[in-house]
């Protein structure tokens, strides 16, 4: 069995991780912990645990390292890096669903989030996008876990940017995103009236999932990729839709676009591809780590329209987190996150 620890298992992340982990045949979960709710039985934040001799305890990271396997920290951006260092890596695996191992640059993480404390082990974390970067995750110490727009944004435009299809520089990603994203912290702009019978954008040009987008489809690209992305709140629990548009170079059908998703993706059993005229929506991956996505050519303005949808906590979060698990490992990659979507939810 493999021995796990959430850090931070009270916030929504964290809570879809024990779920998930709590099922998971081949994990025991050793201990979660909390800083706002440590001392407190799990099910006193979360009566659907009630079933579950669950308990908070407060963050030692060092002690948990000696009785662990692997750490899952689902923690604000800059405070991991400030406790992960090589003396927990030589004892355990770490898995970030924080910020802070994401980007490769530290110039650019700094730009964009905070000061990065863990610079010499940075270059060693691995960008845990599972279908995209398994090999490399295989036999790695530190994953930094996706983003969930990053993870929906990225998969749905791949194939395209990893074939030069699209003009890279006319991408532009609309995205809309449940309430749960923006974490479980008690903020007005996420109150029940605020959000309600509402849709809104808001950190418009200045989201932090841009920079993490921008490098891995530079990556694929093999230039630099600089692209709009505006993300949106819509009153839903959970769920991530993006709409993604771009340039084709070339007069390419819907068959020739569809030769290339099939091409990296039909033995991907985590991506769904929709059929012809068939699109996404977040009802259709509620609950799963699935990610579902269709597209169209629009042959009036010889533009692809891509749309992805994910579940931001489960394949957007916990649910991946626990594939980039199951690959250190060496499990079977569906291995207690092969869930089919809830429907109706």
């Amino acid at each position: 069995m493999i021995k796990a620890a959430v850090i931070g298992a009270t916030g929504y992340a964290g809570q879809e991780l024990v779920r998930i982990l709590s099922s998971h045949p081949q994990v025991s979960i050793q201990a979660l912990t909390s800083r706002s709710y440590a001392g407190k039985k799990y099910e006193e934040v979360y009566s659907n645990y009630s079933h579950l001799d669950y308990s908070c305890e407060e963050e030692n990271i060092e002690e948990l390292a000696e009785n662990c396997d692997v750490i899952f920290l689902a923690l604000p951006h800059g405070v991991t890096s400030k406790a992960v260092n090589e003396n927990i890596l030589s004892k355990c695996k770490i898995i970030d669903l924080g910020a802070d191992f994401r980007l490769s640059d530290v110039e650019t993480y700094e730009k964009w989030y905070t000061t990065h404390y863990s610079k010499d082990i940075l270059k060693e974390a691995v960008y845990g996008l599972c279908e995209i970067h398994r090999d490399e995750i295989k036999g790695k110490r530190i994953v930094g876990n996706p983003g969930c727009y990053t993870t929906c944004s990225i998969l749905s435009l791949y194939p395209l940017v990893k074939e030069k299809m699209i003009d890279v520089n006319s991408i532009i990603i609309d995205a809309k995103s449940g309430a749960t994203g923006a974490g479980r912290g008690l903020s007005l702009p996420n109150h029940y009236c605020e959000l309600n019978e509402s849709v809104k954008a808001y950190k418009i040009a200045n989201h932090r999932h841009t920079p993490e987008i921008e490098e891995q489809l530079s990556l694929a690209a093999g230039e630099e990729v600089v692209l709009n992305f505006t993300p949106h709140l819509m009153p839903m629990d959970r769920g991530i839709l993006a709409t993604c548009y771009a340039n084709l170079k070339g007069n390419y059908s819907y068959e020739d676009i569809e030769k290339v998703y099939k091409k990296y993706y039909e033995n991907e059993y985590f991506i769904r591809l929709c059929k012809k005229g068939t699109f996404p929506e977040t009802k259709w991956v509620k609950a799963s780590n699935f990610v579902d996505i269709g597209f169209t050519v629009d042959e009036r303005t010889k533009r692809v329209i891509v749309i992805g949808a994910i579940d931001n906590l489960f394949k957007g979060a916990a649910g991946q987190a626990v594939q980039n698990m199951n690959i250190l490992f060496g499990l079977d990659e569906k291995t207690g996150i092969d869930h089919v979507p809830v429907f109706p939810a």
